[in-house]
């Protein structure tokens, strides 16, 4: 996602006529978008994508079940 805003701002800059980046050639301005793409295939080759998913939806799932067992009495909610 960071390659993503780097190359947006790089295009507006490009577009815009900020100094240095005006200068600079589109293969430069654009290659942040080419290295998102090359790190979400590899992340996705590579199965990255799929356990930091799995983790995000364990996580809130145990925040679920400490919570319901809270709301219903049966465990003291620790600090």
């Amino acid at each position: 996602m960071y390659l993503v805003v780097l190359g947006v701002i790089g295009v507006a800059m490009k577009w815009l006529g900020y100094a240095p980046v005006a200068d600079w050639s589109w293969w430069w301005v654009l290659s942040p978008f080419g290295l998102a793409m090359l790190w979400w295939t590899i992340a996705d080759l590579t199965g990255h994508t799929a356990k930091v998913a799995m983790a995000r939806e364990e996580k809130r799932k145990l925040a679920r079940i400490e919570r319901n067992r809270v709301n219903t009495g049966t465990i003291i909610k620790r600090k």
